[in-house]
């Protein structure tokens, strides 16, 4: 037999039953949305990045390589510039280095005419002389270094000469 009761509380557990059940459907379904709103979330991301891998890294990688190109390019004109300056200032320094030369030898002949134009009449003849006698000295040592070369080549061939007059006096007495 069943009571009323039964029946009553049999229903109630059925439309809870029931009311659970439609409570869990609803929540999946809204876990479903949740998932899809994910899903093309992440998809959204997938085609980006695809896309990205197919065209957009392309580009990149040939940015990174015109870039690339270009630090090179910079950096061996900046070799060169380098070099150039470098050049440029070497001969820069070779010039101001004959210029103060000359003008030091400008100033020192200068300062010896001042020096000279000091001096009485003798003196300034003997300093004429001494550059006279300097000139004289030069020429005297180049002609003597000249006979000394010519003294040593007759001496060599004098020796030859002799060398060979001994070996044919010894192939006479052999005879």
């Amino acid at each position: 037999v069943v009571t009323r009761d039964d029946v009553e509380e049999s229903l109630k557990a059925v439309f809870q039953f029931v009311k659970d059940k439609e409570q869990l459907l609803q929540d999946l379904r809204s876990q479903i949305e949740e998932t899809k709103k994910i899903i093309s979330e992440k998809q959204r991301e997938r085609d980006y990045w695809l896309e990205y891998k197919n065209v957009g890294s392309k580009i990149h990688a040939e940015k990174i390589s015109s870039l690339e190109k270009d630090i090179a390019e910079v950096k061996h004109e900046l070799e060169r510039t380098e070099e150039y300056y470098r050049e440029a200032l070497k001969v820069v320094r070779e010039e101001n280095q004959k210029l103060f030369d000359r003008h030091m030898k400008l100033l020192s002949e200068e300062a010896l005419k001042n020096a000279v134009g000091y001096l009485d009449k003798h003196c300034r003849r003997e300093i004429e002389e001494n550059e006279w006698l300097k000139e004289e000295v030069k020429i005297y040592r180049k002609a003597h270094s000249d006979l000394e070369a010519s003294v040593q080549l007759l001496e060599e061939e004098n020796t030859s000469l002799v060398a060979k007059l001994i070996d044919i006096k010894l192939q006479h007495l052999r005879v």
